[in-house]
């Protein structure tokens, strides 16, 4: 059974479950090992995008080469769990996101590691630097600090009289808590209060939004596993609490979100398959640049504003890529 036939039954599997039907076509093909900190239900189109890429680069599954998915449902402590079965199945090369670096990297100093998406990696460890990361881990950056003060501004230009932001992130993450830090450090420079809402698990998520302090006019929440596993919670639960809400990736919006601000991941991830592509061609993994995205897309969902009660500005509206409505 293929992936794309069953993708409704894995959205709540466990962390061991693979693209069935690899162990007989394996050989000696090229051997890549996904892992997802999410859940194939909430990355399909991320998943979908790399395999495309890999397709056009001659890489097909199960044919030139072998593509073996672990997902950790948005659990982090089963990422060195997966990462250690990836290192026992002497995979050529491990990709995942960020959030996951840290205990791949626990595992394996020599198998080439890619992150599709990753926030600052200089700051958190990753890479020694863009240019020359080093080491076996690359792939593609997003900043925190530019787009922390892009995404106030924005916010700021949609709702006039913001004063105070909360911030949801998972403090657990060391690229998420850069993040909160850098929201705070730009808020401060723009006259904005700001209440931390620090979550470490799934169970977190609903008090901290609904015992965020009165007088928050907004909220921005910072990106991880944990919180893309619990994306639909987040954006019911803004949408409860009349908080109008930035993220970071367009799909929050498609999915009923206020605004987003960001990268498409999808194009991260397609463009994640060409490091793969040079890795299994003999390119050590140190010695590939990390790329940065040079374009960001402003989606806006009108039918979320009309729920919130908030009018949003021509003007605003005019800097949008996409408004959905």
């Amino acid at each position: 059974m293929r992936r794309r036939e069953f993708i409704a039954l894995l959205s709540g599997a466990a962390v061991g479950w693979p693209r069935a039907g690899h162990t007989q076509q394996a050989g000696n093909l090229p051997l890549i090992g996904f892992l997802g900190a999410g859940s194939l239900a909430s990355w399909h189109r991320d998943v979908d995008a790399f395999d495309h890429r890999l397709r056009e680069l001659g890489w097909i599954d199960g044919r030139t080469v072998t593509v073996e998915y672990r997902w950790a449902e948005g659990h982090s402590e089963r990422y060195a769990a997966i990462a250690a079965e990836f290192v026992r199945q002497k995979v050529d090369v491990i990709v995942t996101s960020g959030s996951a670096v840290p205990a791949a990297k626990q595992q394996t100093t020599t198998i080439p590691i890619v992150f599709a998406v990753a926030v600052d990696p200089i700051r958190t460890g990753m890479v020694a630097s863009l240019a020359h990361p080093g080491g076996n881990v690359t792939g593609l950056s997003v900043q925190s600090a530019d787009l922390a003060a892009k995404r106030l501004e924005l916010l700021r230009e949609a709702i006039p009289g913001l004063r105070r932001l909360a911030i949801l992130g998972n403090v657990g993450y060391s690229a998420a808590l850069i993040e909160m830090v850098d929201v705070e450090s730009s808020a401060r420079k723009i006259g904005i209060d700001v209440e931390r809402l620090e979550i470490r698990r799934a169970e977190d998520i609903e008090p901290a939004l609904v015992g965020q302090q009165r007088g928050v006019g907004a909220l921005y929440v910072c990106q991880d596993s944990l919180v893309v596993a619990n994306q639909s919670r987040i954006i019911g639960w803004a949408l409860a609490a009349r908080l109008p809400a930035i993220y970071t990736a367009p799909d929050w919006v498609e999915n009923g979100g206020l605004m987003a601000y960001g990268a498409n991941e999808r194009d991260l991830f397609a463009r994640a398959a060409d490091y793969v592509d040079k890795i299994l061609k003999g390119t050590k993994p140190g010695d590939i640049p990390v790329e940065q995205p040079t374009k960001f897309q402003l989606v806006v969902n009108l039918k979320t504003a009309k729920a919130l009660g908030l009018v949003i500005s021509e003007s605003f509206l005019a800097l949008a890529d996409e408004v959905i409505d």
